[in-house]
């Protein structure tokens, strides 16, 4: 059945372009959304796409640092850089220690992150001046923070005139057993505002009628803690989780300036410290560049384990 829109009331004939216009507008959203996107696109393809794509190239070729101008040959070579990765000992050792490094940073950071979060989401005195203080590491830089480390934790250190015969011999820093877990710790004391901040944000989606209700059944703060605020900010922990493996895969400069590049004998050496040694100061870019592939396929597997277990109960 038509409709004549002149014998039509005045307000269905008002609504026809509006209903004609609509769609035209919903078409034209996405085409701001690109436009508001496309900036950060734009900086992801140069700074991180064509970077990686690049690494990937160079750790098929043997690749040499040139001069600018200077025509050099850069042959392909296979997996011939992959071979000598997975064969240097010191790889292993560098791989190992981040495994070690992961396994005590990333509960620390989780469980110490949460509890001072929880603690700094109630009503206490001086709440602000904490949370301020808790941060503080975070924003100071790392050069500062590393030379009160080494007055705290040095051969000579405040550390070790307390313990006095009890302190290790040799000393912390100098210690194969004891430095990737001291710097474990350090950047654990480092980058905890950063994740009790995630965690307080999180804490303000979890509903106080749920604390309410638990009270009301008898459960006690310990209870509470681990039955309604370990739930409610799970997404919260799967971030930290991600963010602390990624942040501990790509360990450079704690280990470069609190051990002297990765002492005593390759003990708190990480991958992309290896990078850096083998790629610049010995100039072989193509070992260094297939380091980092490895590096990329063992942060992604790591990374998506660890979203697994956090998640498996969502």
């Amino acid at each position: 059945m038509s409709v004549n829109l002149q014998s039509a009331p005045a307000t269905v004939r008002d609504s026809a372009p509006a209903r004609r216009e609509g769609p035209r507008k919903a078409r034209g959203l996405p085409r701001v959304g690109a436009l508001f996107v496309s900036p950060y696109v734009l900086f992801l393809v140069v700074v991180f796409a064509v970077p990686l794509v690049y690494t990937v190239w160079i750790s098929f070729h043997r690749f040499y640092f040139t001069a600018p101008g200077t025509d050099v040959d850069s042959p392909w070579v296979g997996l011939s850089n992959y071979k000598d990765v997975f064969t240097d000992p010191v790889v292993g050792r560098a791989f190992l220690n981040i495994v070690i490094f992961l396994v005590i940073n990333v509960p620390l950071t989780v469980g110490v992150s949460l509890v001072l979060a929880t603690a700094l989401n109630a009503k206490i005195r001086g709440r602000a001046f904490f949370r301020a203080a808790f941060y503080l590491p975070y924003v100071t830089a790392s050069v500062a923070l590393v030379a009160v480390w080494q007055f705290l934790f040095g051969s000579d250190g405040f550390v070790n005139h307390l313990l006095g015969s009890h302190a290790p011999d040799p000393s912390w820093l100098v210690n194969s057993h004891l430095a990737m877990p001291m710097i474990a710790v350090f950047v654990t004391w480092k980058q905890l505002g950063f994740f009790v901040m995630l965690y307080l944000a999180s804490l303000q989606n979890v509903g106080k009628e749920l604390y309410e209700a638990s009270a009301m059944d008898g459960a006690g703060r310990v209870r509470q803690f681990f039955s309604v605020t370990v739930p409610g900010v799970r997404p919260a922990t799967t971030l930290v989780v991600i963010y602390a493996i990624i942040t501990g895969a790509n360990l450079f400069s704690e280990p470069y300036l609190l051990t002297g590049g990765g002492g005593p004998d390759h003990a708190s050496t990480s991958p992309v410290l290896l990078m850096y040694q083998k790629g610049i100061e010995q100039g072989h870019p193509d070992f260094a560049a297939a380091l980092g592939v490895v590096l990329v396929a063992f942060v992604m597997v790591v990374s998506l384990a660890a979203r697994k277990l956090t998640e498996r109960d969502n």
